[in-house]
């Protein structure tokens, strides 16, 4: 009984992998049918007032570059206020306030605020800072990106219409090359901002502001009921409250912003949680109303996969896990058409997001996309690795266990200044999965079914990487 159970739900999980990698497929073909489509642009007649935040929380190594950057901005001093939302508790705070004074003798309009207890985290700092802000447009950035000083003219432009909430502009990458872990996680980065936003902006469906590099009109903000921290992707909420109350998000992809990739697993595997955790938490909170509301059938089944995109790497453990189980209800032997069921879902999940990536580096990095693919399979590896930690995000989101907002740490320049990992027993279980999944292999390559073994392979050696490495890291920073 328990088998045949395990059994179907092994058939069900595959069943989502391969519907998650024909709508990868679907994507594309919505990114390349409105591919020529130009961005539209309006003159502005008269500058508007705009505010720039910049939330930081102990940040100390990118914070002052981040803030000379915003100040650098090619616009009129009157119109241009800087709100530092800084909730830091270490030297970071010091550093701001010297920056702060120091821009400020040059005219530069720079609002310092501070809270005693950081209710709400990001989210949080922003909604407090709404009272304050007097900028009819409202930019934001995160600490460690680096905005060129036209990056306010560029933008505003594309509030073409009064309806317009958000224009969205398009991560690059500052540190592309510090080590085989950023450059795998650049194509993922680009495959969401070479193909996703601009498939979903050409074809009207709703996209989401990405936390950094976007303008908000401020109205749109109150009018969607502003920043609000019961989710980990505040910045996800909110598009898609805004979107149900008819206004339009906008994504220009010419325009970059260089930030930086987390250079180390375990910021890697933190961000990846917050993203995994807070997307399926907005999911819950609003695909009730999404259902209810009157966007189509098409639509609807488009934000269902882009909230619950993260569900995927829930699939994908439940998938290894079964396995075992999974040959031993065929009784040590797998027909046909049985291997068939279990393949080409396995085949969809990794080749539909793979032809994504391979199409954004062709989009985006004309020049020398066939270079940068050949680094695709250490991000399949990637993928496949933290599918423990992201399930672990996804069952908490679902069985609504809270967590705070847990900030990537940023290297900057400063070499000298590294926030030490936490310690998580994470790793071990990374390790232990790894190992199962090799076992596994043994058995089905014993049992002469090989067409699943390079399926397995991934598993156990995405696994093995992902954990050996957070584990490495942790040692290194108790020895630090």
């Amino acid at each position: 009984m328990l088998a045949t159970i395990a059994f179907a739900i092994y058939l069900a999980c595959c069943a989502g992998m391969l519907l998650y990698g024909i709508n990868c497929y679907v994507l594309v073909f919505l990114f390349k049918k409105t591919s020529a489509r130009k961005n539209p642009r309006r003159h502005l007649a008269e500058l508007p007032k705009v505010t720039t935040q910049l939330p930081i929380y102990n940040e100390l190594n990118v914070a002052a570059r981040a803030l000379r950057a915003i100040a650098a901005f090619d616009y009129p001093a009157h119109l241009h206020q800087i709100q530092v939302l800084d909730d830091s508790t270490d030297e970071t705070r010091t550093l701001i306030d010297r920056t702060a004074a120091e821009l400020r003798e040059n005219g530069i309009w720079i609002d310092v605020l501070r809270r005693e207890i950081r209710t709400g985290y990001k989210a949080g700092a922003l909604a407090d800072a709404m009272p304050a802000a007097h900028g009819e447009f409202i930019a934001i950035f995160d600490a460690d990106f680096v905005p060129a000083p036209d990056f306010l003219k560029q933008l505003l432009p594309h509030f073409t219409t009064e309806k317009t909430a958000l224009v969205q502009a398009r991560w690059d990458h500052l540190n592309r090359d510090a080590s085989l872990l950023t450059r795998a996680q650049c194509i993922g980065i680009d495959g969401h901002f070479g193909i996703e936003q601009p498939a979903r902006c050409g074809n009207r469906l709703f996209l989401n502001f990405n936390g950094t590099a976007g303008i908000w009109r401020r109205s749109a903000i109150d009018d969607a009921g502003g920043w609000t921290a019961d989710t980990l992707t505040e910045d996800l909420d909110l598009s898609y409250r805004a979107q149900l109350k008819g206004w339009h998000l906008e994504y220009v992809p010419e325009i970059t912003v260089p930030a930086e990739i987390p250079e180390t697993y375990s910021a890697f595997k933190s961000q990846q949680f917050r993203w995994a955790k807070g997307s399926i938490q907005t999911a819950i909170k609003l695909l009730p109303q999404i259902f209810r509301s009157d966007l189509t059938a098409f639509a609807k089944i488009q934000t269902v996969f882009h909230l619950c995109a993260y569900g995927m790497h829930a699939l994908m453990l439940a998938v290894a896990l079964l396995a075992l189980p999974a040959i031993a209800y065929l009784g040590g032997g797998i027909p046909p058409y049985i291997l068939v069921i279990f393949i080409i879902p396995l085949l969809a999940a990794t080749l539909g997001p793979s032809v994504l990536y391979m199409v954004s580096q062709h989009s985006l990095r004309p020049a020398d996309w066939k270079k940068t693919i050949l680094l695709l399979p250490a991000l399949v590896l990637l993928g496949f690795g933290i599918c423990i930690s992201n399930t672990r995000a996804v069952l908490e989101a679902i069985l609504g266990i809270r967590s705070g907002f847990v900030r990537t740490p940023k290297r900057g320049e400063n070499t000298s200044n590294n926030y030490a990992p936490s310690a998580s027993l994470v790793p071990l279980l990374e390790i232990s999965a790894a190992a199962y999944c090799a076992l596994t292999l043994v058995i089905y390559a014993r049992h002469g079914e090989f067409g699943i073994l390079p399926f397995l392979t991934l598993y156990a050696a995405g696994f093995a990487l992902v954990g050996i490495c957070s584990l490495r890291e942790q040692f290194d920073a108790r020895k630090a």
